[in-house]
């Protein structure tokens, strides 16, 4: 029996489906409103939206409003929430619960999608479990009929978390969250330039009054010197800690230091530590001149950063698929995010876990607290203590391996985070690292120096590759590199980079029957903004490159607002993968976008701009269209661009964009800082294992497949996979693996630009329960 199912068997007509955000506002919130919306209509319901959160529903009227199609537009790129949130003491009432149901059953309103935090949803699902008994209040009390409540008599809940402190168990990022991390992570960047000018510590507090996720990952994204969060109160003594830690620094000629502070961060007394209070500390005890910066709501504002738009916009499409499959007897559930798979778990059970955590805490149960927050967590905690403290020399393992990183192929922005996390904890690990500059040109030229642990000092927020990188392949200088190796006794590769360096590895193991130089672990770790390296769902760089598409595109749409009937035809990077293209699209709310794996024709091209011609009927009267730079060679973008100005002669003229370069430069973004991070610690972790094994007879022997992988994310786990064995998934012609995850985004894409598609459900409408696994515990949180 065929298990595939299509959302199109799944009706919505005569359903009405009801959207509010409720709580504190977090940035993506409208891209989720936006989806629930289109989706809803695309399905044939009527959707509804609740202005000022559960506020707007106890009070009803105007509050409660049929959405249009044209209603969310350009709502993709605003931050907050347009439909308004209220916290509402009244709902909280019997009373207030009883208006809200009558005001639902006035509007035919059984099907309800929240967007907030823990407490929002909870509210959702007393509300929920109360339905039948509210009706037959309002009945008795004749304010609705009997057939009024036989057609209203079950109430559907499905749960979205909008909230920046990824705090609620069960999901791997809220809504909000990497928005928020991306506003700090600005703030932390602009500060260090004037910290570094005037030799400053400074001191900033973030949110998070309960949970330090925010705190903790800005910390390892910015390299901070120290982090405060609640669920794990520093040791008594650690003023002295600290403050020796930030002497040590400036002795080293570090001129700045930065402190993070999470606004709930307590000592091991439950005494709350302040900015001020580490303020006065430093200065009274070391002299430094040091500033206290207080992020506050910028946290919240701003437009959302590319990874909150596509997550609220499969999550919005998620939670209406999850409304048209409920049945009376079906339990109220959150969608959220594991890996890279939207999923459904039971709300309650999500939202009594989080309580664990809170509970946890307040019994100073922290390590307990910590391991409830999830693995993701607490890889993040340990990274940062590897990362940030030196230890001294007399505390180091005595290991007496040399390990080589290198860079190869185009720069990617979050590779110089990667080379400084290699190389620090190799160090804590007791090996000698070397950088070799240039990739394997530099080697074979012998371009190769120790690096040490402090010459990777504030490496994380640098773009680009500071060791530099080439495309060149290793083949043609076996002899050379296999000289470098033997002169520097290099006894392990870490290879940080994109196709060529995935190439360069099958080459470097091939040719081990020939150079005993080359049986050592070696290891490869993606990075390009193209994220086309099989074996790994995400390579380091392609979320800043999506980031600046996506920027680049909100702002060339707000161009377009003020001349109207106008539409842009934009090229993206990614040779012949698709990627960037595709999900940039999705943040950017395009209406086409034409790839490689998705071939089309001059038919195709046509039903596009007659598309596009139907919307400038409506009161949007603007177009997006992406082009991959290789999807056709002779549907070029100079084609696509005289073909739409011909046909659209009269409807409305175009504009294109080569964006080129501009996609692989700039700051590196936090996910990418803190996924670079995350992964060369652990490809570190697996080059001190391997060598440990191969060690025989005095000296690194390691011959077999596995002993020369690359490190990839796939679905909820980080995997190592013999680069031997990803032959058999590699279009070599075109540098792309054979099957792509993303290309199931196509038709949510398409949906949202009101084309009519068929989408996949398969990997969806599961019910899971939070027990199969653990909150948070996938590494693919970006490892954020």
């Amino acid at each position: 029996m065929n298990t595939r199912k299509f959302f199109e068997n799944l009706s919505g007509a005569g359903k009405s489906i009801a959207v509010l955000t409720s709580g504190g506002d977090a940035q993506g919130m409208n891209a989720a409103v936006r989806a629930v919306v289109r989706m809803g209509i695309y399905v044939g319901a009527k959707v509804y939206f609740i202005h000022e959160g559960y506020q707007g529903m106890v009070d009803g009227g105007d509050n409660i409003k049929e959405a249009r199609w044209e209603s969310v537009s350009s709502m993709l790129q605003v931050g907050g929430t347009v439909i308004g949130s209220a916290r509402c003491k009244e709902f909280r009432t019997h009373e207030g619960r009883l208006k809200a149901a009558h005001n639902l059953v006035q509007k035919g309103i059984t099907n309800l999608c929240v967007i907030g935090g823990d407490g929002s949803l909870t509210g959702a699902n007393l509300f929920r479990e109360e339905w039948s008994g509210l009706l037959e209040e309002l009945l008795q009390q004749g304010l609705i009929d009997e057939e009024a409540t036989r057609k209203n008599s079950a109430l559907h809940i499905v749960g979205m978390v909008g909230s920046i402190d990824n705090d609620f168990c069960g999901t791997d990022m809220t809504i909000g969250t990497d928005s928020a991390l991306h506003r700090i992570i600005e703030v932390v960047d602009a500060i260090m330039t004037t910290a570094q000018s005037h030799q400053r510590t400074f001191v900033l507090e973030v949110m998070g009054r309960h949970c330090g996720y925010l705190a903790l990952v800005s910390a390892l994204a910015c390299g901070a010197d120290w982090v405060f969060i609640p669920e794990m109160p520093p040791e008594d003594g650690w003023e002295d800690n600290m403050c020796q830690k930030l002497s040590e620094n400036r002795a080293d000629k570090k001129r700045l230091n930065i402190i993070i502070v999470a606004e709930g961060a307590i000592d091991s007394h439950s005494k709350a530590i302040t900015p001020d209070y580490i303020k006065d500390l430093v200065v009274q005890r070391l002299g430094f001149d040091t500033r206290v910066t207080i992020l506050g709501h910028v946290q919240r504002g701003g437009t959302p950063s590319a990874f909150d738009r596509i997550l609220a916009s499969r999550m919005g499409v998620e939670a209406v698929l999850a409304l048209l499959e409920a049945s009376a007897n079906t339990p109220a559930c959150v969608v959220s995010l594991v890996g890279n798979q939207a999923v459904r778990l039971p709300l309650m059970e999500c939202v009594q876990m989080t309580q664990e955590v809170q509970k946890a805490m307040d019994e100073k149960k922290f390590d307990e607290a910590v391991r409830l927050r999830g693995r993701s967590f607490e890889n993040n905690l340990t990274t940062y203590s590897l990362l940030s403290y030196r230890k001294a020399d007399s505390e180091l393992p005595n290991s007496s391996f040399n390990v080589a990183v290198l860079n190869v192929g185009a720069p990617a922005a979050g590779m110089n985070a990667a080379v400084r996390s290699a190389v620090r904890v190799g160090i804590t690990e007791g090996h000698k690292m070397f950088a070799v500059s240039d990739g394997f040109e530099g080697f074979y030229k012998g371009q190769v120096k120790e690096i040490k642990w402090g010459d990777v000092g504030g490496w994380t927020g640098q773009g680009g590759s500071l060791l530099g990188t080439k495309r060149t392949l290793p083949g043609k200088h076996l002899d050379e590199i296999a000289e470098q190796m033997r002169i520097h006794n290099i006894n392990a590769l870490l290879v940080i980079g994109g196709f060529e360096a995935y190439v360069g590895l099958l080459e470097l193991s091939a040719a081990r029957d020939k150079y005993n130089e080359f049986c050592v672990p070696m290891v490869m770790v993606p990075a390009t903004v193209s994220n086309n390296i099989p074996g790994s769902d995400l390579s380091i760089g392609s979320d800043t490159a999506l980031n600046a598409i996506t920027d680049t595109c909100d702002r060339i749409k707000q161009s377009a607002s003020g001349t109207k009937r106008r539409v842009f035809i934009i090229e993206t990077m990614g040779g012949y993968c698709g990627y960037l293209a595709t999900v940039g699209g999705l943040a950017a709310g395009a209406d086409t976008v034409y790839i490689y794996e998705e071939p089309f024709d001059i038919r195709d091209l046509q039903a596009n701009v007659e598309h596009l011609t139907q919307k400038m009927k409506t009161s949007i009267q603007r177009g997006l269209v992406l082009r991959n730079e290789n999807c056709n060679e002779n549907f070029t973008t100079d084609f696509i661009y005289q073909l739409y100005t011909e046909e659209g002669r009269g409807v409305f003229d175009c504009r294109k964009n080569i964006l080129g370069h501009m996609q692989q430069g700039g700051a590196p973004s936090p996910f990418d800082r803190n996924f670079s991070t995350k992964i060369a610690a652990k490809a570190m972790q697996w080059i001190t294992r391997t060598l440990k094994e191969s060690f025989k007879g005095g000296r690194v022997f390691a011959n077999s497949e596995d002993t020369c992988c690359l490190l990839g994310m796939r679905r909820r786990a980080m995997v190592f996979q013999p680069v031997s064995e990803l032959r058999d998934e590699t279009d070599f012609v075109h540098r792309i693996p054979k099957e792509q995850w993303w290309l199931k985004l196509r038709p949510l894409m398409k949906i949202l630009a009101k084309y009519k598609t068929s989408y996949d459900v398969s990997d969806s409408g599961q019910l899971e329960h939070v027990s199969r696994f653990r909150p948070k515990d996938s590494d693919t949180s970006a490892a954020i």
